[in-house]
C-alpha cells in the first residue's frame, strides 16, 4: 500500500457537506497541509526546483525536500535531472496530473477499504 488514509480525518471529511480536493487528498494520503500546498504549487508551476518551491511556499529548503520526498513516495510528483550550461545539475519537480492523482486516490482508498473489511471479517473467529 502506498500510504494509509488518515482515519482521524475521515470524520471531518464526512461532516463537511462539500469537501475540497485538497481535503480529500490530505485524508486519503495522510498528508500534511504543506505537502498538499507543495503538490498544488507544482501543478501550477511544473519543472520547479527546490529553491523555487522554497521561495514560492516561503518555507525552508529542508522542509520542501521532505514534502517532495513524501509526494514522490505517494506517486504524486516526479523528479527530473536537468544539466546546467554552467556545469552541474539541478532537479526539477512536476506534479502528477490531477486525473492520475484521482486514480491513485481511488486505488489507495480501495486497498485500505479491503484491509478494513478483512479485519472486520476476522472479528469473532
Amino acid at each position: 500500500m502506498q500510504s494509509d488514509p488518515d482515519p482521524s480525518r475521515f470524520r471531518e471529511l464526512m461532516l463537511d457537506s462539500e469537501p475540497g480536493f485538497e481535503d480529500v487528498l490530505a485524508c486519503v494520503f495522510g498528508m500534511q497541509d504543506i505537502e498538499v500546498r507543495t503538490y498544488l504549487t507544482l501543478l501550477d508551476e511544473p519543472n520547479t526546483t527546490v529553491a523555487g518551491l522554497a521561495e514560492r511556499l516561503n518555507r525552508d529548503r529542508s522542509n520542501v525536500n521532505r514534502s517532495l520526498s513524501t509526494l514522490r513516495e505517494k506517486g504524486l510528483a516526479t523528479r527530473r535531472r536537468e544539466l546546467l550550461d554552467s556545469g552541474g545539475h539541478v532537479y526539477q519537480y512536476t506534479a502528477t496530473p490531477v486525473s492520475e492523482a484521482r486514480e491513485l486516490m481511488h486505488e489507495t482508498l480501495d486497498e485500505w477499504t479491503a484491509y478494513v473489511h478483512d479485519r472486520i471479517d476476522e472479528f469473532g473467529r
